[in-house]
């Protein structure tokens, strides 16, 4: 085991404690997206961090929705979605579209409607319109992967996500 790892806290916490978990989880940084999809003629749009990428070819990402999120049909109903990677300088919107109602998600938001139907946020870093391709069970969440159709990108810093807290990434020397 590395020196650098406290031993004696992390044996000191239980392994059924959920909270201690989630902390865990939070270790590792991620980006920050917003997910949206167009579903019965409502936009609908979300905060997540779980996006990845699968494949080059075909390209396929992925992200992971809560099988109890009130908005679960739109997004696995609706036949795709698009994902906006946000930017630095978008940390407020991670926290508008984390809660409050659809309208409210939306309220003030720059957006450019795609040919699909869906929304991409104005100034997102890089988005991704996407075809549903599978979903795939996975305990108390449900994977969701999209067929890329579409997407763009800037230079610009992305908005980064660790330990419950937004920050930015930071390039080490080479």
């Amino acid at each position: 085991m590395p020196d650098d790892i406290n031993s004696a806290a992390t044996a000191a916490a239980p392994v059924s404690d959920p909270a201690d978990y989630r902390r865990a989880l939070g270790c590792f940084g991620t980006g920050v997206t917003v997910v949206t999809a167009h579903h019965e003629g409502q936009d609908w749009g979300m905060t997540c961090n779980s996006f990845s990428s699968v494949s080059l070819n075909p390209r396929l990402v992925l992200w992971s929705i809560r099988k109890e999120a009130s908005s679960l049909p739109a997004f696995t109903q609706s036949g795709g979605f698009t994902v906006s990677v946000l930017a630095s300088a978008q940390a407020d919107l991670a926290m508008q579209f984390a809660k409050g109602t659809m309208t409210e998600r939306f309220a003030g938001v720059k957006t450019t409607k795609q040919a699909s139907q869906r929304l991409r946020l104005d100034g997102a870093v890089a988005w991704f319109d996407c075809t549903l391709h599978q979903l795939v069970d996975a305990g108390d969440h449900h994977i969701v992967i999209g067929q890329v159709q579409d997407f763009g990108w800037q230079d610009a810093a992305p908005l980064a996500f660790c330990r419950s807290q937004f920050g930015m990434f930071q390039s080490l020397p080479a």
